[in-house]
């Protein structure tokens, strides 16, 4: 099996041993992260190393890497380590899983994490450094830019073109054909019926506290 180096030790980089060493041809060999964040010499069981050393410690002739960071400012933190780590000489991997529905014929980018229960129709393309959390819905011939979160049960409708740095949160529902601007945050449970602006963000209406308390109603 390939061996993998994972940079991060928070829970996506936690997930991620879960998913490469159970669901792929791949075997978590090693977490990194900064030197300034490094508090421990272990992670998951593994060795946690500085990132100023990962080169020395695991060559990128002998080791793969996946950036497993989240959203932090818009997806730019991650996209930062990934461009960084890819610069160092490290190929970097994509993890699609298994009991993913991917009809598509383009591959995913590099350093995608495509989780359990995502229906990925024909004529999709996804690009590098993409996560799309469990349970979504991607509709033919939608685009999704580098560098882009989506979280759970979110329904993208088809012909949608998602640019780069978006975060879509759960159950959000894209109308079809429409463009998501590039840097677009939208909460959870937000209908997005019309292109948007960059940098813009989009947020659901919240559930109001009733005045009544539930002993007090009749089901």
């Amino acid at each position: 099996m390939a061996r993998l180096v994972i940079f991060g030790a928070g829970d996506i980089a936690r997930m991620a041993q879960v998913y490469f060493d159970r669901d792929s041809a791949h075997e978590v060999a090693a977490f990194t992260v900064d030197a300034a964040y490094r508090t421990a010499d272990t992670f998951g069981g593994l060795p946690l190393v500085d990132a100023e050393s990962v080169v020395e410690r695991y060559p990128p002739d002998e080791h793969d890497m996946f950036v497993a960071l989240s959203y932090s400012k818009m997806n730019h933190l991650r996209a930062e380590k990934y461009a960084q780590m890819k610069g160092i000489g490290y190929q970097l991997v994509s993890y699609v899983s298994s009991k993913c529905t991917y009809l598509s014929e383009h591959a995913p980018g590099d350093n995608c994490f495509i989780l359990e229960d995502n229906t990925i129709q024909p004529f999709v393309r996804i690009g590098n450094n993409v996560t799309l959390w469990s349970g979504n819905h991607v509709g033919h011939d939608v685009s999704i830019g580098d560098h882009c979160f989506i979280s759970s049960h979110v329904v993208i409708s088809g012909h949608v073109s998602i640019g780069a740095y978006c975060f879509i949160g759960v159950n959000a529902t894209l109308r079809n054909s429409i463009q998501i601007a590039p840097e677009t945050l939208i909460g959870a449970g937000a209908v997005i019926m019309k292109n948007t602006r960059a940098k813009s963000v989009y947020l659901a209406q919240r559930a109001e506290r009733f005045s009544k308390s539930s002993d007090e109603i009749e089901l």
